[in-house]
Order: structure tokens, then sequence, then C-alpha cells
């Protein structure tokens, strides 16, 4: 590794040696994170709020859509809660590097359930005011930018180093499974229950991850007393320590391309309406938005052999072009099907990239940086689909929607390529 975590570090013990695995359980999801205590809580209100948070997510622009009949305003709501995301993600991460992270989660996980109650109250009160639901948004934006840091930084903590690969799995499959049941349930049960009930049961569900969180141990910084400053230099100091370590530098510029040349999500609805009309355009919508996250959770769930690997950064570089590939055979099929195929291979590449972009950002970084390296990761990750969005969107009106696709995937394909023989440190990492 390039960098190795203090001596005094308490960590999980790692467990006397496994049994190699033989068969059909070599591929299966590598579970042994969970026989860790403290992870196995948090992992498992995971899987509440992963769904939990996809009722709001589907509700708040529904709200909106309906009070307005807009979606230029469901698109500037998309925005407000993007800016609150951005800065409170960067400085979350600096604050927790600065304090018992455990408390920051308790404090923050607070924080968007009370958020998720005051949806719940304008909504049943019929208050139709887009101004309050866009505040709220903001806010809990602004919540989950200080709390998504120290959450992932503490996972660093509770299992060992050669488990993180398989911790980081079982994070994402639970998080993608959400995408695809969270909006499945929200459009059965808006119908039956109402919009409003969405945001409460959101908010009993964040009960749950504030209890899982509070039975964590204390995880104070490893350096200090836990009450250092996190201020604008910290946060600056968080960028010159990736500027200095170039395999870090180079996890995010790997999924910078991956989103912002690949992710062709905005034209979506064209290649619904023109491409893949004759299928039927709600149907071929549904499954063009669908097929990334099934890929992706298809990936968690057989993640057994990549998540052993000791190679990390051949397994980011091999995951990204893999991701382009896909996309480009996703712009070429002019069947629908074939079309589904290849977005969900591009999903399983996109699991494995987050798998071990996760994995370096915590294991090349010194305890007491981790949480900026994670405030950075979930700016890039919001962020880098975001501006793919408006790439895309423009790219698809001058050359097509289907030459857009195609030429974005080639070029991820050829600028990752690139940066692995001109900048050897990703491709040499291991653990």
């Amino acid at each position: 590794m390039d960098t190795s975590d203090s001596s005094t570090e308490t960590r999980a013990q790692a467990p006397a040696a496994d049994a190699p695995r033989r068969g059909w359980r070599r591929f299966a999801m590598d579970t042994r994170p969970l026989r860790r205590p403290a992870f196995r809580r948090l992992w498992v209100s995971t899987i509440v709020t992963a769904v939990g948070s996809q009722l709001t997510a589907v509700a708040v622009p529904k709200q909106i859509y309906d009070i307005t009949g807009s979606s230029a305003w469901v698109g500037a709501a998309s925005l407000a809660g993007l800016v609150p995301l951005v800065v409170f993600a960067l400085w979350g991460g600096a604050v927790a590097d600065t304090m018992d992270r455990r408390k920051l989660l308790l404090i923050t996980n607070s924080g968007i359930a009370v958020t998720s109650l005051l949806f719940w109250a304008q909504a049943v009160t019929g208050l139709e005011s887009v101004a309050v639901l866009m505040v709220l948004l903001a806010l809990q934006q602004a919540f989950w930018g200080l709390n998504s840091p120290a959450r992932s930084a503490s996972i660093a903590r509770l299992v060992p180093e050669g488990e993180l690969p398989a911790a980081n799995a079982l994070g994402s499959t639970v998080m993608q499974t959400g995408q695809v049941v969270g909006p499945l349930l929200a459009g059965v049960l808006i119908p039956v229950i109402g919009l409003p009930e969405l945001y409460l049961i959101d908010a009993v569900a964040l009960c749950v991850t504030v209890w899982a969180v509070y039975r964590l141990p204390a995880l104070l910084p490893l350096t200090g007393n836990g009450k250092g400053r996190a201020g604008l230099r910290e946060v600056v100091a968080g960028f010159r320590y990736i500027a200095g370590h170039t395999v870090l530098l180079l996890s995010f510029l790997a999924d910078i391309v991956a989103m912002v040349f690949g992710m062709p999500r905005a034209l979506f609805p064209q290649l619904a309406a023109e491409t893949y009309a004759g299928w039927g355009e709600g149907l071929a919508l549904g499954l063009l938005y669908a097929a990334i996250p099934i890929g992706a959770v298809a990936g968690g769930l057989f993640s057994g052999t990549f998540s052993r690997a000791r190679r990390h950064g051949w397994m980011v570089i091999g995951a990204v072009v893999a991701w382009g590939a896909a996309i480009a055979g996703f712009g070429l099929s002019g069947n629908l099907w074939l079309a589904v195929v290849f977005l969900a291979v591009a999903g399983v590449a996109d699991m494995v990239s987050m798998v071990f972009r996760g994995a370096i950002l915590l294991s090349a970084a010194t305890d007491e940086m981790r949480g900026r390296m994670q405030g950075v990761f979930t700016v890039v990750v919001a962020g880098g689909p975001r501006l793919a969005d408006v790439l895309h969107g423009t790219a698809g009106s001058a050359f097509g929607a289907r030459g857009a696709v195609a030429g974005g995937g080639l070029l991820v394909v050829v600028v990752m390529l690139g940066l692995a023989c001109t900048v050897p440190a990703l491709r040499r990492y291991k653990v």
C-alpha cells in the first residue's frame, strides 16, 4: 500500500483463516464482515433505510409535479438538493475526522428523521408549497452530506482491512436493491395509502438506523482528543492529501471518467420514445432505468470471487473499461432486450468499481483523513451523474441519442486506458 494506518488503530481482529470455499460458494457474496456485531448492526439498519429513503426520493418530485405540473420545477428541486449536499459533504468529511463518528451519525440520522417528519407534516396538512418542499429537501441533503462521510469512514474501524471489499459489496448491494425495490414499492403504495405516508414510513425506518448507531462502539479519532477544528483549512488539507497520493486521485478520476462520459440516463426518455417505441414506451423506459441497478445487485450477490482480489487498482481499471464497453454496446443496440442486457452488464461493472474504489479510499488513507476522503467521494458520486445529464443531453441533441451514448462509452474506454498506461500508481496498487 502507499500508506499504512497508525499501529495504534483499534480494529476488529481477523478470525482464523477461513477454509477455502468450493463449488458455487466461491462466487456467492462474501459475508465474513457480518460476523462483526458492530458492522452487522450498521448493515442491517441500511437494509431498512435503503428502501425508506427511496420512498422519499419518489415522493418529493411527485409532490412537486402534482403542485406545479412542471418538470422544470422538479429539476430545480434537484439542484436545490445538490448544492447543500456538496457543501456539507466536504465539511462533513472534515468534521468526521475531528470528532466521535458515532456521535456525528447519531446527530445526523436524527436530523434526517426529523426532516422526514416535517415532510410528512406539510403533506398531510395540504400545505402545497414548493418553497417549503425545496427548503426541506435542502435541509435533508445537508444532513445527508454530513452523515455519509462519517458512515463510510467508520467501516474501516469495524472490519479488518482484508474484509473491506466484502463490506463495501454488502453495503453497495443493499443500496442498489433499495433503488430497485423502493420506487416500485412507492408506485404500489401511493394509490393505497397516499403520498404523505411515504414520508412517515421513511421517518420510522430512520429510527431503526438511530438505534443501530446508538449500539455502535465509540469511534473517536485515533490521534488528538476528538475536539479538533473542522473548518476551511481542514477541507483544503483533504484536497492536498489527495493531490499528494496519486492512487487516491486516480480512484476519484476513474469514477469521474465513468460517470461524466458514460452515464446515459438523461437520454433514456428519448431512446424509449424513438429507438424502442415498438416495445411500448412505458415498458422501455422502465426497463432502461431498472437495468443498471438490477445488474449491480446481481454483481453484489455473486461478489465472492472479486471481493477477495488483492490487486484493487487493476479491478478498478478493468471495471471502468468494462462499464465503457457495455455502455457503447448499449448505444449500438437497436433491440430493447439486448440494450437491457448491456445495461445490466454495465451495472455489474459499476458494482465492481464501487467496491474497489471504496476499499482503496479506506485502506490507502490514514484514519485522520478518511472522513475527508469520503466527503469528496460523496461529492463525486452525487455530482458526476448530474454533469453527465447535461453533457449527454447536449450531445444527444447534436448527434442523436444512440450516437451520443456509444461515443461516450468509447470515450470512457480510451480515457481510462490512457490514465492506466501513463500513470502507473493505480495499476500497481494492491493489498
